[in-house]
């Protein structure tokens, strides 16, 4: 009797991960988040979804059930990790109102260069009203970053270090307004202008604006 040969392992071809492939999920999670960020969350649906992610629309139904199960899992394993991050730069910046602001953009742009779907999913689904991740993200991680920097400013005011001419809450949100704006805006500037606005473009051009407007009178 002749032995049978084994087979070699059949290699999947290269393409979007099989339907029993460990990464199938982030691939269907990329795909509603593609979806998300152009057409929005209200708007997009599950069968748009699977068009996206090359599946069926049984496939992901598997794999999530619902929508709102794939909307909390892009919170939950996209948009968190990202606030995360951006609060470690903060925290390690120290009480320096110069070095907090320099952690917080340059910390923000950090993230857009990781996750450049951030500023456009930000201003759609969390500065628009009815946003579908504006409650997740006051409930979850708002109150906690925007109070952390109001109050190390408002301290470095107490110091004599910042500025008593501003207020430290609205400190925090022109800083916001000098990065995930001009990031989400960037391709529209970059054809009237016909310039590179890069991350890296933005983030000197915010830093030397807080800068100049930070220092206290007697340092100008």
């Amino acid at each position: 009797m002749t032995a049978t040969k084994p087979r070699a392992p059949r290699r999947r071809a290269p393409g979007r991960p099989g339907p029993d492939s460990p990464e199938l999920r982030p691939h269907l999670i990329d795909a509603a988040l593609t979806c998300f960020v152009r057409d929005g969350i209200a708007a997009t649906s599950l069968r748009g979804i699977a068009a996206c992610a090359g599946v069926t629309p049984a496939l992901l139904n598997y794999y999530f059930g619902s929508k709102l199960a794939l909307r909390d899992a892009i919170f939950e394993e996209r948009l968190m990790p990202a606030m995360f991050s951006l609060r470690e730069h903060v925290i390690a910046a120290g009480d320096d109102p110069n070095g907090v602001a320099r952690s917080f953009v340059q910390g923000v742009f950090s993230v857009v260069e990781r996750a450049p779907w951030l500023p456009s999913l930000w201003v759609r689904e969390v500065l628009c009203e009815g946003g579908a991740f504006r409650e997740l993200l006051l409930t979850r991680i708002a109150p906690e970053l925007p109070q952390l920097l109001a109050g190390r400013f408002a301290q470095a005011q107490h110091q004599g270090t910042l500025n008593p001419g501003l207020d430290p809450r609205l400190l925090v949100v022109s800083m916001i307004g000098l990065t995930l704006f001009p990031a989400a805006s960037a391709p529209i500037w970059r054809q009237i202008f016909q310039a590179d606005l890069g991350t890296e473009v933005l983030a000197h051009h915010a830093l030397a604006l807080l800068a100049h407007g930070m220092e206290p009178p007697h340092a100008l």
